[in-house]
């Protein structure tokens, strides 16, 4: 079994770290450097930088923000938003990204996955995937929360791992934010349908809550509110792992 892996996540918005609930009532908790040589200080396995906004502005990501979150960064680092193209990707990679994430492009064009992983590895692909609770199934919502497209999120999960995705990125909307723990349902079907390894995201607050994302087959937990708010730090969350018999790494 592979070490777990504890991800510490900035969502960025105008050069700023911000954290809302169920994506919207965002506020700003701070500057996305500082934030993540923080994060890697406490032990965090790697960095997720989400550039919220990038999407919806039908702009690219910010990459002079990538820039400086790399300067004083050893751990990995994975860039999403506003990536549309192999170019896009390369110009995130170049400035210091180790993967790229991608979510509404993917959904519109699901070669794009494809082109990314031939081009830089299906290691360096990760798929991002929002999911919103349905009466019978999780639905695939894009652009930051906005966008319904009628898509299983299992379905979508496996269909984006055949077009190349190394990893998938898991987000719960309905537990963002919360701290209620991750949705377990979405992770357990999601992580059964897929050979790829599997972050969990959305209202993980506690020990408990990232131990029953791991039993339902996340390879790895997000966190942001818990990191952002002082609740925890990542030292603490993988000391108590430890205790508990997961595997992580110092």
């Amino acid at each position: 079994m592979l070490m777990r892996r504890v991800i510490a996540c900035l969502d960025v918005k105008d050069d700023r770290v911000v954290k809302g609930v169920r994506f919207r009532l965002l506020r700003d908790v701070g500057e996305p450097a500082g934030l993540a040589q923080a994060y890697a200080a406490q032990g965090a396995d790697e960095i997720v930088l989400l550039d919220v906004s990038a999407t919806p502005e039908r702009r690219r990501h910010a990459v002079a923000t990538v820039r400086a979150v790399r300067t004083h960064l050893a751990i990995p680092l994975t860039v999403g938003g506003g990536i549309r193209s192999v170019d896009d990707a390369r110009a995130l990679l170049d400035a210091g990204a180790d993967k790229v994430a991608v979510n509404a492009a993917a959904v519109a064009r699901p070669r794009l996955l494809d082109e990314l992983s031939r081009r830089f590895g299906a290691q360096c692909v990760v798929l991002s995937i929002d999911a919103l609770r349905r009466p019978r199934y999780h639905e695939v919502i894009v652009r930051s929360g906005a966008a319904p497209t009628g898509i299983d999120a299992v379905e979508w999960a496996r269909t984006g791992t055949r077009h190349g995705a190394g990893e998938i990125l898991l987000t719960g909307i309905d537990r963002d934010g919360t701290r209620a723990g991750y949705d377990l349902e979405l992770i357990r079907n999601v992580a059964a349908s897929v050979k790829v390894p599997v972050v969990a995201s959305g209202g993980g607050a506690t020990v408990a809550h990232m131990l029953e994302a791991f039993a339902a087959g996340a390879d790895a937990v997000l966190a942001a509110s818990l990191l952002h708010d002082g609740v925890m730090t990542i030292g603490a969350l993988k000391r108590e792992l430890a205790e508990h018999g997961e595997e992580v790494r110092p």
